[in-house]
């Protein structure tokens, strides 16, 4: 990686909230450094704090200890530098590819010809060249989602952030987009943070992978990827990853296990008091 200053610092974040249960801790002290151009993967298993911690970095929620710096500058809500893509399909049904990607450059008053110009660009960039005039009931899901992140490319964020954005979509498909994501980050050299539950997504990606404990979401570990670069889906087949894969399982499964034991204990406690 490069001997830059970090471009995203996550400094001792701690984030409670209040339940009916009384208060709930769901990040707990968690602290890594981004360096430009990294790929970082946060895995989990559910209920880890994941998306909180996202939202967090984000700016979307306050509220919480610790501090988060981008390029030197205390997060203290939404930051210009950072575009995020969310889980839940967003693209606008009634406008069309282009004037969806085109839609935050409008808002923030560029010329028309301009933003047009930019948003085909990155249209292009995404693989979806010759839709800019579909709607989104006319592509599949996994297209939709390369028009939510052309979007937010589209206003050239030095951070990336990715709250599980391929989760709704096949395996096969997954990967395929990751190649995508993979081609679009080398060619930006953007800086990456994506969460996600999925394994292989995270060390197909990944530069360093951040390792969650179950609630309360701590880290666990971090762990660095030496797959070459650059890299595609085919690296899926290989011994190396097969390694790292059974390694962050490893890290993984107690986790996922304590999680699993917490949801049945809950399940038991709440139909006893239906009882």
């Amino acid at each position: 990686m490069p001997t830059a200053e970090p471009i995203l610092v996550v400094e001792n974040i701690v984030k409670r909230f209040e339940t009916q249960d009384g208060v709930l801790t769901a990040v707990d002290d968690v602290s890594f450094n981004v360096m430009p151009g990294e790929f970082l993967s946060v895995i989990g298993p559910s209920g880890c704090g994941k998306s909180t911690l996202f939202n967090v970095m984000g700016g979307l929620l306050d509220g919480y200890e610790g501090r988060v710096m981008v390029g030197g500058d205390t997060v203290r809500g939404p930051h210009a530098s950072v575009g995020m893509i969310f889980q839940e399909e967003s693209t606008f049904p009634w406008r069309t590819v282009v004037d969806n990607v085109a839609f935050p450059l409008e808002i923030a008053g560029m010329a028309k010809t301009e933003r047009i110009e930019r948003a085909r660009h990155f249209i292009d960039l995404v693989g979806l060249d010759g839709f800019e005039r579909r709607y989104p009931a006319e592509l599949s899901g996994g297209m939709r989602q390369r028009v939510s992140m052309a979007r937010t490319l589209a206003s050239e964020p030095k951070i990336l952030l990715m709250d599980e954005p391929f989760a709704a979509l096949d395996e096969q498909t997954r990967l395929l987009l990751g190649d995508k994501v993979l081609q679009i980050q080398e060619e930006l050299k953007q800086t990456t943070l994506l969460i996600t539950h999925n394994l292989t997504e995270a060390v197909q990606l990944s530069d360093r992978i951040l390792v969650m404990t179950y609630r309360p979401g701590r880290t666990k570990r971090i762990v660095e990827i030496k797959l070459p670069r650059p890299r595609t889906s085919e690296v899926v087949g290989s011994d190396d990853f097969g390694r790292y894969g059974a390694q962050i399982w490893a890290e993984l499964r107690e986790e996922a296990s304590k999680g699993l034991q917490d949801d049945e204990s809950r399940v038991a406690r709440d139909g006893g008091r239906r009882a």
